[in-house]
């Protein structure tokens, strides 16, 4: 593959959907899933990080960013299903996965459907394979600690969540607030956040609220770690030890896997590449 300039592309998807892709780089072919639910592809930082050493996919998940607006259906099976179709649309054989956040168990979720389809998967700031009873709390009480930190935010952040309807540019505002809190950098916090809603589009709380319920329900199970035991592919698990998801919840997948490796940035928070670049970087690099 030689392609180096970002192109878009639209990708039809088996019930006609379109979703918005992106390529650009040259190499073996790295996609990228981004997190949510209900969000977008906020992967151009980390597309530039390895185009020179991979044909590197971004896309916009079903009803989300810059794909069409539908009405779902929002299961993993529909959205891996997806996934698929981006493969074939670039035909692609066989690729490697990085996902982020939500977007870690997406790949994860493909992962164990389609190993044959997989050379690696990165697993980055993921919560594991556990029930949320392993990690949400926690991360309930640190966002309010992390927020509280400038009263001046969560005085606005609280106005804001208790609107019956908000603008576009105030639901600009509260993602940008509570997206702050994901950052490690205290200084920098708000600019990092404010980087992430550039581009804005609309989050899909639809989408969002769908695959929470569907994961307390399914997450967790017996039959997920099993799945997880089985699966003989490299995974390389990248967190950032300052995200407010605590970092224990991903010893359940680490424990699970039978080809593993783990980085642990410790000057990082929830979006590892924004604060630690270059551990990033060499993190993914060694797993591709």
């Amino acid at each position: 593959m030689t392609w180096t300039k970002s192109a878009a592309q639209t990708v039809r998807t088996d019930d006609g959907v379109r979703l918005w892709a992106s390529r650009s780089g040259h190499g073996a072919p790295l996609v990228l899933c981004h997190g949510g639910p209900g969000l977008w592809d906020m992967f151009g930082d980390v597309a530039g990080m390895f185009t020179d050493a991979a044909t590197v996919i971004r896309w916009d998940q079903r009803g989300c960013g810059r794909s069409e607006r539908c009405a779902g259906p929002w299961t993993s099976e529909r959205f891996v299903a997806d996934l698929d179709a981006v493969r074939r649309h670039f035909g692609l054989e066989r690729m490697a996965l990085l996902g982020h956040s939500w977007g870690a168990q997406l790949a994860l979720s493909y992962a164990l459907a389609h190993p044959e389809r997989v050379s690696a998967l990165v697993y980055v700031s993921g919560t594991g394979i556990g029930p949320d009873s392993d990690w949400h709390g926690a991360y309930q009480r640190t966002f309010a600690a992390r927020l509280g930190e400038h009263p001046e935010r969560l005085a606005r952040f609280h106005e804001l969540t208790e609107y019956q309807s908000r603008t576009e540019a105030e639901e600009r505002e509260l993602a940008v607030l509570r997206w702050s809190v994901e950052f490690e950098d205290r200084e920098r916090d708000l600019e990092h956040a404010g980087r992430m809603a550039d581009p804005w589009f609309e989050i899909n709380t639809d989408c969002n609220q769908a695959f929470n319920a569907e994961r307390r329900s399914s997450w967790g199970t017996p039959e997920l770690h099993a799945a997880c035991q089985a699966l003989d592919l490299p995974v390389a698990v990248v967190d950032g030890a300052r995200d407010i998801r605590p970092r224990s919840a991903v010893d359940s997948l680490e424990r699970a896997l039978p080809r593993v490796r783990r980085t642990i940035l410790p000057d990082a928070g929830h979006l590892p590449w924004v604060e630690d670049p270059q551990g990033f970087r060499m993190a993914v690099a060694g797993a591709l």
